[in-house]
């Protein structure tokens, strides 16, 4: 599965996420020299990274595991919390958001 976060204006959405991180306002992700997004909060803290790619049409975000491999559960919390904090931090800059249960091409797949 990845986040789709559909929009004309890709690139300004991923830089609005990232400016919204440097100044404190979004405080439970964080992104790597790579541009890779991890969720903070200690139990969940670099179980995944999601990377974005702007697309045309939305901004793309798949989910890499670490070498250890990743559970059904951190698949699915990266891809929902993700999308609440869309929603909750800059709902005017996409139009719709989608993920789906299942990995879809160039993501990491869950484990159990």
């Amino acid at each position: 599965m990845s986040v789709r976060a559909f929009t004309d204006k890709s690139a300004a959405l991923l830089a609005k996420i990232r400016k919204l991180i440097d100044q404190g306002h979004i405080t439970t992700w964080e992104y790597d020299k790579d541009g890779d997004f991890t969720h903070t909060p200690t139990q969940w803290k670099n179980k995944a990274w999601l990377k974005p790619e702007e697309q045309a049409d939305k901004l793309r975000l798949t989910i890499i595991a670490p070498q250890s491999g990743m559970t059904r559960e951190v698949f699915a919390v990266y891809h929902g919390r993700f999308i609440e904090m869309l929603i909750a931090h800059v709902p005017n800059d996409f139009t719709n958001v989608s993920a789906s249960p299942f990995a879809a091409t160039g993501d990491s797949t869950p484990s159990t």
